[in-house]
């Protein structure tokens, strides 16, 4: 059985997209301070390049900007995840979770082949160790088929999944073969390049402090940064992730949800074992808790990430223990979402901070899939923040919540700034579907044409 495809591009081609995105700037060098457009995307992640790339497609006579706070796109969230091509198995039935994850998954692949981006099919195990594994593991493959996921199959046995991947035991194993690898941050980087070329501007190192009112009847709100800059525009589309509440309240749109950032911190394969593991290994989720647990990732690079855990970051972009916003920190955990999240999961937050801080424990959970994997092969790598948006009551918000401040009738604020303040996983593979999703709400709430 083949399990890779390299988007059937030879690896020249490849190797210059990269250098060609990774060395050519995509800030507007102009000067002006005022410049005017009738739709500004605020947010350089693969959500906001994505939406600002589709918008441009459909309407090319707007003109359009994307404003991104830090030095280059795709920074945060997209370029801190672990790389997968998810196929839609996990989420419930006929939610736009599952149709935009199983619709995106079709669009990444045909846009990676029509662009040149390399990726590889390795596929996923998700894997029972327990007997009450194996029936939520049946449970999956019912939701799976019901998303329409293409090809899924159970494994019956050690024998069975060996064949697939010989790391790995179990009583039985979810297969899903369209599974793939990627590096997100290439594909968001083509997508601000293709908005380019159709005549998009990209402005770096802004990082929005306010929406006002420009007293232009033309273009009424005034984004501002903190640098000084600014831009009018008629319409507004934020794609915030970490920030998106932050940005949501910048118009006056209320405090909740809120975003808490969760760290996940990923140990890296010893090389020679890296080697050995074939296709992405997942346990089966615990419906208890609210995050995965612990995966075996193949990366691009042959790269072999194991984990994530989830932790309370101490600051929205705080990838390190060490990395603390106090202002940050305490909007989170003085926060009555947070609180109850807290309380209701207290005995497995203080595992996850265990595993952080003791890396045994993490090794003991990946035992369960690779039992040849000890302490002695793993070492620290990197890790990723998720934008995790709660409600008052503690609940995890799992589908997307747009919001405007309409307020008084007439406020060019209110009435002309759309926040995405929730665009969750996997929001990258499902990217180019979110993006159509995007635009259409974007056409019916200004009447775009």
């Amino acid at each position: 059985m083949s399990r890779i495809l390299c988007g059937c591009v030879k690896n020249s081609r490849a190797f210059l997209l990269t250098n060609f995105l990774n060395g050519r700037s995509l800030s507007n060098t102009s000067s002006d301070n005022s410049k005017e457009y009738d739709v500004v995307v605020v947010g350089g992640g693969i959500v906001g390049a994505a939406s600002a790339r589709e918008l441009k497609e459909r309407h090319g006579n707007l003109r359009m900007a994307v404003l991104e706070k830090e030095h280059d796109l795709a920074l945060h969230q997209t370029g801190h995840n672990s790389g997968v091509i998810h196929a839609g198995i996990y989420y419930k039935p006929g939610s736009l979770k599952a149709k935009l994850c199983v619709e995106g998954l079709q669009l990444s692949y045909k846009y990676c082949d029509s662009k040149g981006i390399p990726y590889k099919k390795v596929g996923k195990l998700i894997v029972a160790a327990t007997p009450v594994e194996v029936k939520r593991l049946h449970d999956l493959l019912d939701r799976g088929t019901k998303n329409k996921v293409p090809d899924l199959k159970i494994l019956k046995g050690e024998k069975e999944i060996k064949e697939v991947e010989p790391q790995c035991t179990g009583l039985e194993a979810l297969w899903s073969p369209h599974t793939g690898i990627i590096d997100w941050a290439v594909v968001c980087k083509r997508y601000g390049q293709d908005f380019k070329e159709k005549g998009g501007d990209i402005w770096l190192n802004f990082e929005v402090n306010g929406f006002k009112e420009s007293g232009s009847a033309d273009y009424p709100v005034l984004i501002t940064s903190k640098s000084g800059k600014s831009v009018k525009s008629k319409y507004v589309l934020t794609c915030g992730g970490l920030q998106s509440d932050m940005l949501a309240e910048l118009s006056g749109c209320p405090k909740s949800p809120r975003i808490v950032p969760f760290r996940g911190e990923y140990l890296l394969l010893d090389p020679k074992k890296a080697k050995l593991i074939k296709t992405n290994i997942y346990p089966v989720p615990d419906p208890r808790f609210p995050f995965l647990g612990v995966h075996f990732t193949p990366r691009m690079n042959g790269d072999v990430w194991l984990g994530p855990n989830a932790v309370l970051a101490f600051k929205r972009e705080g990838y390190k223990w060490t990395d603390i916003n106090l202002s940050e920190l305490l909007d989170a955990v003085c926060y009555p979402g947070f609180i109850k999240m807290a309380l209701k999961y207290t005995t497995a937050g203080m595992y996850e901070m265990a595993k952080s801080l003791y890396t045994p424990l993490q090794v003991k959970d990946l035992q369960k899939f690779v039992p040849s994997v000890t302490t002695a092969d793993v070492k620290s790598g990197p890790a990723g923040v998720r934008a995790q948006a709660l409600d008052n009551d503690g609940n995890l918000l799992e589908d997307f919540y747009f919001d405007m401040n309409k307020g008084k009738k007439g406020t060019a604020v209110g009435d002309r700034v759309l926040h995405c303040r929730n665009a969750p996983s996997p929001g990258a593979t499902s990217s180019l579907a979110i993006a159509k999703m995007m635009a259409d709400k974007l056409e019916t709430e200004f009447n775009l044409k």
